[in-house]
């Protein structure tokens, strides 16, 4: 059995491991490890790993760099973007009384602990952002229907007990007949609500602050390329009561010292990053593998852009049985390989997939383009090539076996 401490001069940590060489196409996805972290923040966090420091003081700093970059009052780092919503809740309804932060989840008394959300807007990451919200010991109450969100429905769902609105940008969401940020803040601050922003993968630091939010939370390990971690900012006094949630619910969540000083590393990588070069690169891969697939039967791929306007495109393959594949079939078929290619397959039932250029190292998108040539004009074909897209947590029952 290999363990961690097992060396070899020619060997990676995940060989070391036992762990397949991934090629990853699929994004920054948490359960893909995320994102490469730059190195300014790996560099910050080794500095970190042996010292002291104290912790509000650092945070303090934190604070500092997340309201320079992203506009808002005061912001801190927290576990991720999962907790910062939890904490985000929970300080919209104690503010800073400490008892009540020692008392949530289940004692929330004569505490607001309602949650505004719109139904389309009720999505699983992983786990269901309304897990987030009851952690905090609020009550969801959806909004609207899954294909549509009026004005009254928002409006109506307010009363006296409601502590927040919940707003979440993902591609994960309806991406039609949901209001609009604007229209939800204006509804929900003509009734002194506060509104929370989910925008763990977005690019856009400054825009949801600036179109009428009052805490964003964002991921800072997704394409910020830092450490796993969240990055809540916005008001100050909203800020405050979500980072005093460390001594009540939070304490579970808490992140480290090397975790906070990588994050605001990576934030201020962020400024100097070469943003236009890194598109130039992602849009050669796109090219790359759309010129690829030209011409084999039963493909057709297209170039397009990400569903919440972040500055990035993704290859849509579609794939109909004339290729002697399913989308599903032709997904597993490239993550069987050696490296395994990991697609962005969460549509696999609609017969396309996505590439994801975002997460490449060098030379990686050539042999992606390669696998994709070799495997569709193979004589012959896997025996699951035309495998029904189909849900099953057999393999998630059986960890860690």
């Amino acid at each position: 059995m290999k363990t961690y401490s097992d060396t070899g001069s020619n060997t990676t940590i995940r060989e070391r491991l036992g762990l397949r060489p991934i090629i990853n196409v699929s994004g920054t996805m948490t359960a893909l490890g995320a994102s490469i972290i730059v190195p300014e923040a790996i560099s910050a966090m080794a500095e970190m790993a042996s010292q002291w420091v104290e912790m509000d003081d650092l945070q303090r700093a934190a604070s500092t760099v997340v309201a320079r970059l992203t506009g808002g009052e005061a912001g801190f780092i927290t576990a991720c973007c999962a907790s910062g919503i939890t904490m985000a809740i929970a300080g919209a309804m104690t503010g800073t009384n400490l008892l009540a932060i020692e008392r949530l989840p289940d004692d929330t008394g004569d505490l607001k602990s309602e949650v505004v959300i719109q139904l389309g807007h009720i999505v699983n990451y992983g786990a269901p952002i309304d897990q987030s919200v009851r952690l905090a010991g609020a009550k969801v109450v959806p909004a609207g229907t899954v294909s549509v969100t009026q004005d009254y429905h928002v409006r109506e769902a307010i009363n006296d007990r409601t502590a927040a609105g919940l707003y979440v940008v993902a591609h994960h969401t309806v991406q039609y007949g949901m209001l609009s940020l604007e229209e939800f803040c204006e509804i929900c601050h003509a009734k002194g609500v506060p509104v929370i922003v989910d925008a763990a993968s977005e690019y856009d630091l400054r825009g949801f602050l600036a179109r009428g939010a009052d805490v964003v939370i964002y991921s800072g390990h997704k394409f910020l390329s830092g450490p796993t971690s969240g990055i809540v900012t916005g008001r100050k006094d909203l800020v405050r009561s979500a980072y005093l949630q460390n001594r009540g619910v939070a304490r579970a969540m808490k992140v480290g010292k090397e975790s906070i000083a990588g994050t605001m590393a990576a934030l201020e990588a962020w400024e100097k990053r070469d943003h236009a070069g890194i598109r130039r690169r992602e849009e050669a891969a796109l090219n790359l593998w759309k010129d690829a697939l030209q011409g084999l039967p039963g493909i057709f791929a297209k170039i397009i852009p990400d569903p919440t306007a972040n500055p990035l495109d993704r290859l849509q393959i579609f794939v109909s049985p004339e290729s002697r594949f399913s989308a599903a079939g032709l997904a597993s078929a490239l993550a069987a390989g050696t490296p395994p290619i990991i697609v962005r397959n969460h549509e696999v039932e609609r017969c396309h997939f996505f590439l994801d250029p975002c997460n490449l190292h060098p030379g990686e998108a050539e042999i992606v383009a390669e696998r994709l040539r070799a495997i569709l004009t193979a004589k012959d074909r896997p025996a699951d090539a035309m495998k029904a897209a189909r849900k099953d947590s057999s393999g998630v029952l059986r960890w860690p076996d």
